[in-house]
């Protein structure tokens, strides 16, 4: 019951994503005469950040594998890992959000920028989301080992963050990729 009611929940995450990524697609020209994406964005930069959330999802699903064989010490490694990866990723968009707003191209630039934070920033903050749960996940296989427990929660996980690797691709390619194609 709980692994169906988790799915119910990414599949209404997908809905709020959906209507981000729409309201991007239908402002991404509104730029106010301000700068837009190709004049903004470095493209090397976010595939590095790019690379950081797949390596990520790789790092994860070896947990995961550690998990299921009952080896606790690697699952928590692996977790550790992704953790840090995940932090880097989080810690290079804040960067990028700085930057903007250091150049004048915050979000009350334009409503292009307002949807840009907006979708983004939206990803970020389920980014965060998931490193709180990789913490909390880890305490509690410390604290109670590998049960039945453990092992659904720790699937919920992964499914959510290799959702936010899916999104992250959808959001890669929609709004940083298609400046430069």
């Amino acid at each position: 019951m709980t692994t169906v009611g988790f799915w119910i929940y990414l599949m209404s995450d997908c809905l709020i994503f959906a209507v981000l990524f729409a309201t991007f697609g239908v402002l991404v020209h509104s730029t106010a005469g301000g700068p837009d994406g190709k004049g903004l964005f470095e493209l090397p930069f976010v595939l590095g950040e790019t690379m950081l959330l797949l390596v990520s999802s790789f790092t994860f699903g070896a947990g995961m594998l550690s998990a299921q064989a009952g080896r606790k010490k690697q699952l928590l490694a692996w977790l550790a890992v992704t953790f840090v990866l995940g932090l880097a990723f989080i810690a290079m968009e804040l960067h990028e959000f700085s930057t903007l707003i250091h150049e004048g191209a915050g979000p009350s630039k334009s409503a292009f920028l307002s949807s840009f934070f907006t979708l983004v920033g939206t990803h970020g903050l389920h980014v965060t989301c998931g490193l709180a749960w990789l913490i909390v996940m880890a305490h509690q296989v410390v604290r109670f080992g590998l049960d039945g427990i453990a092992l659904r929660r720790l699937a919920c996980l992964s499914l959510f963050w290799h959702f936010l690797d899916l999104i992250w691709i959808c959001v890669f390619t929609f709004v940083y990729l298609r400046e430069f194609l």
